[in-house]
């Protein structure tokens, strides 16, 4: 919700110096964020599960369990074993340079279900349901895009053509704005941020000694805002 107050990525936690996240002021969470480490993680609602509810905890402290492992292998053998009772349903993901995963709760006929999996090589879109899953109107529309994209280059900072995707207003009308890449609705619902995040592989760093994460941050809807380096 674009009301919902939050800060940009920062060190907002005393006892998390290492992690780098943007700040959910609500619930003290976050949506996304990295750590010292090189491990990313960010957080999404599933269908039908906009925002808080009584009796169930933060989905926003889920992400900064995660980024309190050295590696994304750690943290999902940590999550593996996740309470379903006690959040309403989500998707998160989170990698680092060798692994990336997929940790989904959802509403299944025998009640909420956790599982964790892996995510493998390749473009995935994963929105409010399931990983590259064409009932989601976003991904329908947008994963032949990405599929179909340059790959960005961060070295050299080309992010062009995932920018403008992510700043595409386009959506089929049978399926409403929110089909949109970057949403902007009536009802208070839309795009407020977007962030873009390269890890540099074992083998780059080997032949680059000291190359570093790279994380870029627009504090608006893309089409108003500025990627900006985020400042560790």
């Amino acid at each position: 919700m674009k009301d919902r107050p939050w800060h940009a990525p920062g060190r907002h936690w005393p006892d998390r110096l290492d992690v780098l996240a943007g700040k959910d002021d609500l619930a003290g969470g976050t949506w996304l964020g990295m750590n010292d480490f090189g491990v990313v993680a960010g957080v999404l609602n599933r269908r039908g599960s906009l925002g808080p509810k009584e009796g169930y905890r933060s989905r926003g402290e889920l992400p900064l369990e995660i980024l309190d492992h050295a590696d994304a292998a750690a943290a999902a053998e940590a999550l593996a074993e996740i309470n379903p009772n006690a959040y309403r349903p989500f998707n998160i993901v989170f990698a680092d340079n060798r692994d990336a995963y997929w940790l989904r709760l959802a509403e299944t006929h025998w009640g909420p279900h956790a599982e964790v999996k892996q995510i493998p090589p390749g473009i995935s879109l994963i929105t409010s349901s399931d990983r590259n899953d064409v009932s989601s109107a976003r991904i329908r529309t947008y994963l032949p895009q990405f599929e179909k994209a340059e790959i960005p280059d961060p070295i050299s900072g080309n992010w062009s053509a995932w920018q403008s995707l992510f700043a595409s207003r386009m959506y089929d009308p049978d399926d409403g704005p929110e089909g949109a890449m970057m949403i902007s609705t009536d009802s208070g619902f839309g795009t407020v941020s977007s962030s873009l995040i390269a890890l540099p592989s074992p083998e780059y760093v080997d032949a680059n000694p000291g190359t570093k994460p790279v994380y870029m941050f627009a504090a608006g809807a893309p089409v108003d805002a500025e990627y900006l380096p985020v400042v560790a």
